[in-house]
């Protein structure tokens, strides 16, 4: 199974640039485009889909969306607003009509959970009590191996601007997590930037942007700042004799594949 990730679009209303310089949907169309190229089984769209969650900005997602060729599954991140979105996203049989937006999907050899880390007017995320129940509920159920997916990374990373808008109670959620030893993966964005830690007895992995990247900052800075790095998204592939394998895939067009040509004193040729 191949499964792509991306996310943290911010497709923003009528092309009105991000922070007055960045218009976001061609990168959005640019992505869906890669995604494709690579002929995925699934889709995870890790949240921020939008930035600021209007009806408008939705109606601009969904119709670039609509070409990925696989299907796709949607989360909410702080950028987002759930009733706007699940509106948006109604045909969506996953998505519950009501409450969090999360969900389970059984239909692929690796199984996928969605959680909501939202917390409405906030920036910073954190998993609520009965969604950590619902989550140990659907874990111990069945022992398949299982990806888990949420907007904030429940975990540090060391860019304190944006770990201080992390998911908050990670800890709670870590402690689940730990009880189950098939829980292969626990994929987030918000950080826009690839990062991997051991956490929770398994790995934490945050995909960067498809769009803008959050600088690389070690620093106590009060508020991240935002660069034009390339923009990626995550192939996860999945086999039963590997477990999951993830990938970085750039987008953009940087001149195609080229072949190696090795100088003839190369060391590792007799």
């Amino acid at each position: 199974m191949l499964l792509a990730q991306i996310t943290d679009l911010h497709m923003r209303r009528d092309d009105t640039p991000l922070s007055g310089q960045l218009v976001t949907r061609p990168y959005t169309e640019a992505a869906v485009a890669a995604v494709n190229a690579q002929k995925p089984d699934a889709v995870i769209v890790t949240g921020d889909l939008t930035d600021i969650g209007t009806a408008e900005e939705y109606a601009l997602l969904r119709s670039a969306l609509d070409g990925l060729e696989a299907p796709c599954f949607v989360l909410p991140g702080n950028h987002d607003r759930r009733e706007e979105l699940r509106a948006a996203f109604h045909d969506h049989a996953y998505l519950p009509e009501t409450g969090p937006l999360q969900w389970v999907v059984e239909a692929f050899p690796l199984r996928l959970i969605g959680l909501d880390s939202v917390v409405p007017g906030k920036g910073h995320g954190e998993i609520g009590a009965e969604s950590l129940a619902w989550l140990d509920a659907r874990l111990t159920e069945d022992p398949r191996p299982t990806l888990v997916a949420v907007h904030h990374p429940p975990f540090p990373t060391g860019i304190l601007g944006m770990d201080k808008i992390m998911c908050l109670n990670g800890a709670e959620m870590a402690a689940v997590i730990a009880k189950h030893s098939h829980v292969e993966r626990v994929i987030a964005g918000h950080h826009h930037r690839p990062v991997q830690i051991r956490w929770a007895r398994t790995i934490g992995q945050i995909c960067p942007s498809v769009a803008h990247q959050v600088v690389l900052d070690f620093s106590d800075r009060a508020r991240p700042q935002w660069v034009t790095e390339p923009p990626a998204f995550l192939l996860h592939r999945f086999a039963p004799e590997t477990g999951v394998i993830s990938h970085t895939a750039y987008i953009g067009d940087y001149g195609g594949a080229r072949e190696f040509k090795l100088d003839p004193d190369y060391p590792g040729q007799s």
